[in-house]
């Protein structure tokens, strides 16, 4: 994804409180308490956030990398102004455009830990909280298995590869076949709009600086419980990432599903899809099943945590916010 200059980037990113009970207590007006809360209420908060759910045996704890704002005609298939009006219907519109934030996802069963995609890592908009959000878990990169990159653009592995550097020593590496050879092919990367000059860039670095990489073709299994399924179309090699175990189930869809435009319309895309009948001949395919599954689904770009469903209404489909504090 670019740098992107059109328009100004917001300066903080709201995440709300950690610590502290919602149960009971008072502060005395006097207290020491009271009066950092005070100083607290005029000092900018910088929080990393996490959220985590259970499906099955499974641990899924959901993390941001940031969030960056798309400009309204970064959104073919509708007019910009179209596009502000729908964002101004939900209460979301910014004078800079849709807020993308970019979460990831770490999977762990008490035997291994698996990411999925690994952010943009200060490449684009307000980013590069990733190694913050596993610090605040207790990990460091070195810590991680598994990465499984569900499509080459750089909003997905940049933090692999930030710095120059192999940033995931100990783990393998999974990304489609198919997205590996388009985005390594030179003459692809002739061709191709200065906007994705960095995913091509970062592409050559992910091959060279993970010998283990494991070029994988179409839907396969990584470990028992954990699937990778074809979601082509946003790139050549777009993937998902289903975790199951014990009756339950969750799908990580990656680009699938951005906010404001999605699941309202299939034939609205984003700037980077190259192949517009392809995305909207998945979107076509996939929104229809999920509503009827009535799957549990995790969207990088959608608002942190990124968990919802995508739901019938009156004939159409919009996306609903899962219900996932606070399991039984």
């Amino acid at each position: 994804m670019p740098q992107l200059s059109r328009r100004a980037f917001a300066s903080a990113l709201p995440i709300g409180l950690i610590g502290g009970s919602l149960l009971g207590g008072t502060l005395l007006p006097n207290s020491p308490a009271s009066a950092a809360t005070q100083t607290a209420g005029r000092t900018p908060l910088s929080v990393t956030p996490s959220a985590q759910i259970r499906i099955g045996r499974f641990t899924v704890t959901a993390l941001t990398d940031g969030y960056a704002d798309m400009p309204y005609d970064y959104f073919p298939g509708r007019a910009a102004p179209e596009v502000e009006k729908m964002a101004s219907a939900q209460s979301t519109a910014r004078p800079s455009g849709v807020r993308f934030l970019f979460n990831q996802y770490l999977v762990e069963d008490g035997e291994r830990r698996i990411l999925i995609d690994a952010g943009a890592a200060g490449s684009i908009g307000q980013t590069g909280r990733l190694p913050q959000a596993l610090v605040t878990l207790g990990l460091q990169p070195s810590q991680i298995d598994a990465v499984i990159v569900t499509h080459m653009h750089q909003d997905h592995m940049g933090g692999l590869v930030l710095g120059g550097k192999n940033n995931y020593p100990e783990a393998e590496v999974y990304i489609d076949r198919r997205d590996v050879s388009h985005w390594t092919n030179p003459a692809k990367r002739a061709g191709a709009p200065d906007y994705l000059q960095t995913s091509f860039k970062m592409a050559e670095e992910v091959v060279r600086l993970y010998p283990r990489l494991q070029a994988i073709d179409g839907e396969r299994e990584i470990m028992p419980g954990i699937t990778i399924i074809d979601l082509t179309g946003h790139t050549p090699g777009h993937v998902g990432v289903r975790v199951e175990d014990g009756g339950e189930s969750l799908i990580m869809v990656s680009d699938m599903v951005f906010p404001v435009v999605h699941p309202v319309a299939t034939d609205v895309f984003f700037l980077f899809e190259q192949d517009q009948a392809a995305a909207k001949a998945m979107r076509d395919r996939f929104f229809p099943r999920a509503a009827s599954e009535g799957a549990l689904i995790a969207a990088t770009h959608m608002p942190f945590p990124g968990l919802g469903r995508i739901v019938a209404d009156n004939g159409a489909l919009r996306w609903q916010v899962a219900d996932w504090a606070f399991q039984d």
